[in-house]
């Protein structure tokens, strides 16, 4: 975890004054160390008989699709408004200064299918919790969550309900 964690830059008063922004791209731009990224993010659902790979736009979509692929499953993109054309499945949640929404094809999950959600970064919950209403609203039987980098200081896990596994490589 430590050449991982070496590779993820801290950005500090990014995008505004008072925020620590972790930059992902050094990690991604070393294939060795993704590589090793994506297998430590298997390496709890192995055997979990994982069917559909949910990645939360955008950077999701990066460890979400490579996941997806290591677990032999299928990759599911939960998109932000208006980028899927209809029928959409959709949750709209709250932001500190807004609501935004998640969407999803109608026909995404087939019911029960055993779900996984994947991000980069879990920071309120905010965005985590409506990706887990998503994936119920759409029938998907979810598996668990797993993130690269938890802000643990923000408290999202809290917003994680249930007894539901999330996975989180590292904790700043």
């Amino acid at each position: 975890m430590r050449q991982i964690q070496a590779l993820i830059r801290a950005v500090p008063d990014f995008p505004q004054p008072g925020i620590v922004f972790r930059d992902i791209t050094p990690l991604l731009a070393d294939a060795g160390s993704f590589a090793r990224c994506v297998d430590a993010l298997a390496e709890p659902w192995q055997g979990s008989e994982v069917q559909a790979v949910c990645g939360i736009e955008s950077r999701g979509f990066i460890f979400g699709a490579a996941l997806a692929q290591k677990l032999h499953a299928g990759f599911v993109p939960l998109r932000k408004p208006d980028k899927l054309p209809p029928p959409v499945v959709a949750v709209d949640y709250q932001l500190e200064y807004g609501v935004d929404r998640l969407e999803a094809r109608n026909d995404a999950l087939r019911p029960g299918e055993r779900t996984l959600i994947v991000d980069d970064v879990l920071a309120t919950g905010g965005t985590m919790a409506a990706a887990r209403a998503l994936v119920e609203k759409l029938g998907g039987a979810l598996v668990g969550a797993s993130v690269v980098i938890e802000l643990a200081a923000l408290q999202g896990r809290a917003r994680w309900q249930g007894d539901t596994p999330l996975e989180a490589l590292l904790r700043y």
